[in-house]
């Protein structure tokens, strides 16, 4: 017997599909190389592991009981010290950090938080999948802008993907409440610069619009390519909030701890939705991340500081993996920062996909995971449906796993090119 009283909620329906899900039973049913989704396969630095250990084994019993509800208060102390100097402002770890589980619980305690029926939240493209269900969630109205290529048909840099000024103007109204801005972006792997920042910051305060910065791949940068914060232009201070990741910072995506940091006002709304969800975060593993955090604060501008040494470590898989798929007829969008690396396949040799309504891409990532046993992540999942054509002949590759795993996959590209 069914009944609609025991359908998904009507704020839920259209949400249902999730890319990770689907890609990654595939992948596992298929015994596939996985250069999809993004986390390392190799291990987490010795010196946070440690940290966990040393942790988990203190003879302190509240250790292993809930901590305060908005941080624990080492956790958000260390994200002060360490944010201070690139804010340039002090940070009040008690009022104006709140940590969630995972950045997933950021975005979606700020939704949740400001976010009414009605309100525009715009979304620039390519963008994180879960923006636009969120949106949707609190009842909001998502409004897309995306990057353009500028260079077609050829290998490029991300930097060659822009927004147009005009258009992103059009998109606010006096219905937008919220603007997403991901930089460094996922999937292009695109690094916001001060005058692209600077656009989309007056437009903010002309519009009096909350900007939510994305910025968990913050410290994956390449090619002296500077990361800046947009809360640290001119009057966006007091309405940006900014959210960051442990899982991304020490490659422990597992830990699931992620965190806000922005005017107290604002990371209140995001507080209040936090405490009627998830109350509080594993307090064993936000001491570690906090342990961590200080450590990596002493070591600052030395070799061994895991926040600039991990890109040092990444730069030549990128490298690698760019000229690999240039190699087998790809064309790479070589990323500026973080893990991921799109890449245009169509001058591939042609296949035969089996007829069904799905976007090409996705079409696409299925025979190469069913009949070469390698998957990716077909792009157009990071888009909305009147947008996904900038997509369909993209894939995309993620490039933080060991050099085995990679060669593991560029043999499978060559011998298909063979």
């Amino acid at each position: 017997m069914s009944s609609k009283k025991f359908q998904i909620a009507k704020r839920l329906q259209g949400t249902e599909k999730n890319v990770w899900v689907d890609i990654s039973k595939l992948a596992m049913e298929q015994k596939s190389i996985n250069l999809g989704q993004g986390f390392p396969d190799f291990m987490a630095p010795e010196s946070v592991v440690q940290c966990l250990k040393d942790t988990v084994s203190s003879d302190n019993p509240l250790i292993h009981q809930y901590t305060r509800s908005f941080g624990h208060v080492r956790l958000v102390n260390a994200l002060a010290k360490l944010y201070e100097p690139h804010l340039g402002r002090k940070v009040d770890p008690m009022t104006e950090v709140l940590i969630t589980v995972g950045a997933y619980g950021s975005l979606f305690s700020i939704i949740q938080g400001l976010v009414n029926p009605g309100d525009e939240v715009i979304i620039i493209e390519p963008f994180f999948d879960c923006y636009q269900p969120m949106v949707l969630a609190a009842g909001g109205t998502p409004v897309f802008i995306p990057f353009r290529p500028t260079k077609e048909g050829k290998v490029c840099s991300s930097a060659d993907w822009k927004l147009d000024e005009a258009e992103l103007a059009s998109k606010f109204s006096p219905k937008t409440k919220l603007i997403l801005v991901n930089t460094p972006n996922n999937p292009l792997g695109k690094v916001l610069t001060l005058d692209e920042l600077t656009v989309i910051a007056n437009l903010c305060k002309q519009h009096d619009v909350v900007c939510l910065a994305d910025e968990v791949y913050e410290w994956m940068t390449y090619d002296n390519n500077k990361h800046i914060k947009i809360a640290t232009l001119p009057g966006m201070w007091e309405r940006t909030l900014t959210v960051g990741s442990a899982g991304k910072t020490f490659s422990v995506t597992g830990w699931k701890v992620g965190w806000v940091l922005g005017p107290r006002n604002l990371v209140h709304c995001a507080q209040i939705m936090h405490q009627n969800t998830t109350y509080t975060c594993p307090t064993p593993i936000q001491e570690a991340v906090a342990r961590g955090l200080e450590l990596e604060i002493s070591r600052a501008g030395t070799p061994e500081c895991y926040l600039t040494s991990l890109a040092k470590q990444l730069k030549p898989k990128r490298d690698w993996l760019a000229r690999v798929l240039e190699e087998v007829g790809m064309l790479p969008v070589v990323p500026e920062a973080g893990y991921f690396m799109l890449a245009n396949y169509s001058h591939m040799d042609p296949v035969d996909f089996p007829a069904s309504d799905e976007a090409k891409d996705f079409k696409f990532v299925k025979w190469l995971t069913i009949n070469k046993k390698l998957t990716v992540i077909p792009p157009t999942a990071f888009y909305s449906k009147g947008n996904q054509h900038l997509a369909e002949n993209f894939v995309r590759f993620c490039f933080i796993k060991e050099d085995s795993t990679l060669e593991k996959a560029a043999d499978i590209l060559r011998k298909w090119k063979l």
